[in-house]
């Protein structure tokens, strides 16, 4: 019997002149604003910070979003953290 190899998505991030952001590899999106963008991908947790923030694109099945606005810094957090925390993660943090 054949198994189906299940790889993680590639994750990939394309910046341009700090004003426009694709980035591949998304599995969800945490929360945004005009500052910042919390986010995880196929690599842990992602998080964007600048002014004007807009996402423009996020595609769920593909992985795929697009951010636009002065892109400050981008940095990532925990690697093992692919996803939110439940309600009861928040609690017993």
């Amino acid at each position: 019997m054949n198994e189906v190899n299940k790889a993680a998505p590639v994750h990939n991030i394309i910046l341009e002149g700090r004003r426009k952001m694709s980035l591949s590899g998304v599995t969800d999106v945490d929360r945004f604003d005009e500052n910042t963008v919390i986010l995880y991908t196929s690599m842990g947790e992602l998080t964007i910070k600048g002014t004007d923030l807009h996402v423009n694109g996020l595609s769920v099945e593909s992985g795929e979003m697009s951010v636009e606005g002065e892109i400050k810094s981008i940095f990532y957090g925990d690697p093992d953290k692919k996803a939110p925390l439940s309600f009861f993660g928040k609690i017993f943090r």
